[in-house]
């Protein structure tokens, strides 16, 4: 089975640089900037759980890019998810399925409609990662899984032939019968998160200390009502895991929304926080606590554009 990886970051260059390391045929679509520096670098991961040191991994720019894949395995943030469909389209055959790992749902009615739903499978990953300024892969703790499965549900024989390929890799590859639930779970989590954190810019544990830990359990009520509404329900077990992460005294836990815009880089408020508040209609509209957040992330991003504007002007 020939993988195409789209980027060689955190995500992308992580699991598609253990997918090398078990000799699976791999290729990286990168750009020109990151292609010459694998070139002069290779493809490094360092992380506990083994280190991965690739001295010319292999690799393709758009331009370059003629022959069709069996599995496109997409981890871009989804600010670049316009211009990775166009970057990866030639890639993208007859029988070519697309495995994404971005966060929301929003991507999934673009991947449809730019390839059609037949090519297009549900996935997410769970993994704390980051590209350090020579462009090594940091794997941060000790998780690294990838859950993956049609969006129907069914057992098919292309899931079962990438589950199969997957295996033996070092990380956790899991074929899943509910993929959908398990995306709209994680969104939650991520939404929740990314919102509280963002709003009140601090950590979990400072919150709770500002006696604020009831505002983190509305935003996570809000966010699994509308989940519920759209016809998937946040499992008892998952919110028994999660309320508890969001109302913790002392703990450290911040999104990586909140990273960003800590060192002013981009971010995905409209798709991990606008696209769920759409979703939720009028009762996520007016004071909502969802609502706010994404205006105050919206905020973020208007202030950084106008910042990024006068920069340019200056120059």
């Amino acid at each position: 089975m020939r993988v195409l990886v789209v980027g060689a970051g955190a995500i992308g260059g992580y699991f598609g640089g253990r997918l090398l390391e078990a000799g699976r045929d791999v290729s990286f679509l990168v750009r020109s900037r990151r292609a010459a520096q694998l070139a002069r670098t290779g493809l490094v991961i360092r992380s506990r759980l083994g280190d991965i040191d690739f001295s010319a991994p292999p690799t393709v720019t758009a331009d370059a890019l003629r022959q069709s894949f069996d599995l496109v395995l997409l981890s871009c943030k989804a600010y670049d998810l316009d211009d990775a469909m166009a970057s990866v389209a030639p890639a993208v055959g007859p029988e070519t399925v697309i495995l994404p790992l971005l966060n929301g749902m929003r991507h999934l009615d673009a991947l449809e409609a730019r390839f059609g739903d037949s090519h297009v499978l549900g996935g997410q990953c769970l993994i704390s990662a980051a590209l350090d300024p020579d462009g090594r892969i940091l794997h941060l703790s000790d998780t690294h899984s990838l859950s993956f499965g049609e969006r129907n549900g069914s057992r098919s024989a292309r899931i079962e032939a990438i589950a199969s390929m997957l295996s033996g890799a070092r990380f956790e590859a899991r074929l899943s019968d509910a993929i959908l639930q398990e995306m709209w779970e994680k969104w939650v989590f991520i939404a929740t998160g990314a919102g509280i954190t963002c709003l009140m810019r601090a950590a979990i544990g400072d919150i709770v200390a500002a006696g604020a830990a009831d505002l983190a359990a509305a935003l996570l009520d809000e966010c699994t009502s509308i989940a519920t509404a759209q016809g998937f329900p946040p499992r008892p077990e998952f919110l028994a895991r999660t309320r508890p992460m969001f109302t913790a005294p002392g703990s450290p836990l911040t999104a990586s929304m909140l990273r960003d815009i800590e060192r002013r880089a981009p971010i995905e408020a409209n798709h991990i926080l606008g696209d769920l508040l759409r979703r939720g209609g009028r009762n996520s509209q007016g004071g909502s606590l969802l609502n706010i957040a994404f205006r105050h992330a919206k905020a973020y991003e208007a202030r950084r554009a106008r910042n990024q504007a006068e920069t340019a002007k200056a120059a």
